[in-house]
């Protein structure tokens, strides 16, 4: 009897060591279809990083041209979406439009190019961005005017938000001279960074 007990246990402890190696080569099995599918996956994704820039800070303004003229020099193709804020960074500094008594309202309000925009930190009514705009000079940082005219030469798209542009009273013929610079709304915009496969907002 303890014989056949033992026998029966042993059968028992072998079926479940088959169960388990089943299971075992299944999952080996659903592992080698999503390694030989990886690849089909990442080749579908273009070597792009795409910026939203939001905000209309200098000094996250220059980050954001850090980013893409690295990225630019390094072969990547890069997008860079201008929304609210950040859009005044693009303004050029005197131009006198017909606009109405709103729009010439947020105009006064909103900095007229990259050279009037403050700090996000340590403004110091002005002071601040002078003092890094010194610091930069002398440390050999481009300004960010020059990383705008690098980026135009290294191919780096720009798109400025339409609704944007609408609701803050700005109009296309006083942002600045750029190689290729777009308008669309937030919709074309997504069309364009979706196959890339970095996504970052500034």
């Amino acid at each position: 009897m303890d014989g056949d007990h033992g026998t029966d246990a042993l059968d028992a402890r072998l079926r479940a060591f088959d169960a388990e190696l089943a299971n075992l080569r299944a999952r080996v099995t659903e592992l080698q279809a999503a390694s030989a599918n990886a690849p089909k996956a990442a080749q579908g994704q273009e070597d792009k990083l795409s910026l939203i820039v939001f905000s209309g800070t200098l000094d996250r303004l220059i980050a954001a041209f850090v980013l893409a003229t690295g990225a630019a020099a390094m072969g990547m193709q890069v997008s860079m979406f201008f929304t609210f804020w950040a859009t005044a960074g693009l303004r050029q500094d005197a131009r006198q439009l017909k606009k109405t008594l709103l729009e010439r309202a947020f105009g006064w309000m909103l900095p007229k190019g990259a050279r009037r925009l403050p700090l996000s930190h340590m403004n110091m009514a002005g002071g601040g961005p002078l003092m890094i705009r010194h610091v930069m000079k002398q440390k050999g940082v481009a300004s960010v005017e020059e990383m705008m005219t690098l980026s135009a030469e290294l191919g780096v798209s720009i798109y400025v938000c339409t609704m944007s542009m609408d609701l803050l009273g700005m109009k296309e013929a006083e942002m600045i001279e750029y190689p290729g610079l777009s308008y669309c709304g937030v919709a074309k915009f997504l069309e364009t960074a979706a196959p890339g496969k970095l996504t970052l907002f500034v």
